[in-house]
């Protein structure tokens, strides 16, 4: 979504939801795919006013790690960290003076307040709240947990934790200022292979639209891979095609107009 659906102030245009309405229309699965949970995709989805049909009632949600049901408002497959890995991501990220936080579908859980989780919340519309023993609450499992942070900060973390986790967590970099931590196995493109075979669909007839590193699992396991034209180098150099346009020109409508509808 953030980038690529979404311009950099965070709006679908009328030209991006006339053309996702058209590709509806023609019974093509539409299926949002983000570091968002529920609550925090609902006004795009209202936004898109695609049919309530099964075209469009699905959405990957965390990364990855849970796949959603936006009609029956349900969760239908999901993946969570174990709490030695959430503890040890949160006690790293303190030794670099870093916050962290959790989600449900509902809140943000922080261990300290911070600038970003306010950011969060103002963003998400969800509530903020600061679990007096933060460690202990982490025993229920959560299906990621992010840390917020200077981009060279972020960086080293990034690599602290691929060297702590090793095989038994996904370590991504979502945006440069992001670091996320997702159940072993998890990400946009392996959701994606879990819903494309309830659904009976190869993926190399899968399209997928994506700008950064937390889609990048996405962009090698589609067929028809697109990078935005704003996406980062590597993206772009993964995927088999590139907009021609950036998120803020209407990119994704401008390429599904030409070579799709």
């Amino acid at each position: 979504m953030d980038d690529t659906l979404l311009t950099s102030d965070l709006q679908i245009s009328e030209r991006t939801v006339n053309a996702l309405q058209k590709l509806a229309a023609q019974k093509i699965f539409i299926v949002i795919c983000t570091g968002r949970l529920h609550k925090g995709i609902e006004p795009f989805v209202r936004r898109l006013s695609l049919p309530q049909n099964e075209f469009s009632k699905y959405a990957i949600l965390s990364n990855g790690s849970s796949i959603f049901d936006l009609q029956e408002k349900r969760e239908i497959f999901s993946r969570k960290l174990d709490y030695e890995i959430l503890l040890r991501v949160k006690e790293e990220a303190a030794h670099l003076n870093l916050p962290c936080q959790v989600y449900d579908s509902e809140n943000i859980f922080a261990n300290v307040e911070n600038d970003f989780s306010r950011k969060d919340v103002a963003l998400t519309k969800m509530e903020l709240k600061i679990p007096e023993d933060f460690d202990s609450f982490l025993k229920q499992g959560f299906s990621k947990i992010l840390v917020p942070g200077d981009e060279c900060v972020i960086k080293e973390l990034f690599g602290i934790l691929q060297n702590a986790l090793g095989t038994s967590a996904t370590v991504v970099i979502s945006k440069p200022f992001f670091l996320e931590v997702l159940p072993q196995n998890s990400g946009k493109g392996e959701a994606l292979e879990i819903l494309t075979e309830r659904l009976g669909i190869k993926m190399q007839d899968v399209m997928a639209f994506g700008d950064s590193m937390n889609d990048e699992t996405m962009i090698l396991k589609s067929g028809l891979s697109v990078a935005m034209r704003n996406g980062l180098q590597t993206i772009q150099d993964e995927a088999k095609f590139v907009t021609r346009f950036s998120n803020d020109e209407d990119g994704v409508a401008d390429f599904l107009e030409e070579f799709v509808l």
